[in-house]
């Protein structure tokens, strides 16, 4: 994408983040609480909404046996009643779930809108004891056209890697939303926790918008970084809270992020040298 690519649409886009407290191992109280967070989201008028990483399952398992009774496909009836209180609107959700992928399982994520599930993500870089649970996913990351603009989706640790945002800019995402669980680390004084940090360096090294919607509560001893934020296509700090069970609202311009121009010399995806990267650099 160039400054001279299309507007897309053009209006507000509303985004809610919301830091749930799912309790690992209880889907059905899970399914209640997301579905209690999009009807919450849709009061407010909500176009997109953003939900945390297993919110269906819950994240601190104690054994594969456990995870896989937390399991469910993307045909489960769970969609379908996020379909129908979607009905009438153009709201899009994209949450996490333990997905039950047959003979595996996955951490994915679901993109939902009153049509049903549009796209299924399966996380391809598991953190720490996912990989105890969860097969990577084999697919690159997924961009949805929506009534509001083109929505990227990553999960969590996926952020990390430079290359993935970077995939979903190119492939024309707007926003990309990220549900997440970020375990409590040491921060210095005054610094922001480093997954913010490194969801800022994200949007603006692509130009585009970024959603993460992080974990609230302790789960089996575990902190949570409650790090929920949007941060714009500059890379600065839109919305955030830092507490359980809170939520974040923030009025975007989607299609800002279609325009990459830095400078009237300059474009930030158009000046990739992409025949310099594939280079090997030279050890001196």
């Amino acid at each position: 994408m160039t400054a001279s690519s299309p507007a897309g649409p053009t209006g507000v886009t509303r985004v809610v983040c919301e830091q749930l407290v799912p309790r690992v191992g209880d889907p059905a109280y899970n399914k209640a609480l997301a579905k209690d967070a999009v009807r919450r989201a849709l009061a407010d008028r909500a176009d997109v909404v953003v939900l945390p990483e297993l919110t269906t399952s819950g994240y601190v398992f104690t054994s594969p046996e456990e995870a896989r009774h937390t399991a469910i496909a993307a045909a489960d009836p769970f969609f379908g009643d996020l379909a129908a209180l979607l009905s009438g609107t153009h709201t899009v959700v994209t949450l996490g779930f333990c997905e039950d992928g047959g003979d595996t399982l996955y951490n994915s994520a679901a993109v939902v809108d009153a049509s049903g599930v549009r796209a299924v993500y399966r996380k391809t870089h598991l953190w720490d004891r996912e990989t105890l649970f969860f097969t990577p996913g084999d697919q690159a990351p997924p961009v949805v056209d929506t009534a509001h603009g083109r929505i990227g989706v990553l999960l969590c640790y996926d952020l990390e890697f430079p290359e993935m945002p970077r995939r979903l800019a190119l492939a024309g995402a707007d926003l990309i939303a990220v549900p997440t669980n970020w375990p409590l680390t040491d921060v210095p004084a005054g610094e922001r926790p480093a997954e913010i940090i490194q969801a800022q360096a994200a949007a603006r090294a692509n130009g585009v918008y970024i959603a993460c919607a992080d974990r609230g509560g302790t789960e089996r001893g575990q902190e949570w970084t409650q790090g929920t934020a949007v941060v714009n296509q500059y890379g600065w700090l839109t919305a955030a809270v830092t507490g359980p069970e809170q939520r974040i609202v923030a009025d975007l311009f989607l299609h800002l992020a279609r325009d990459k121009a830095l400078s009237p010399h300059n474009d930030l995806l158009g000046d990739r040298r992409t025949d310099i990267y594939t280079q090997e650099s030279p050890l001196l």
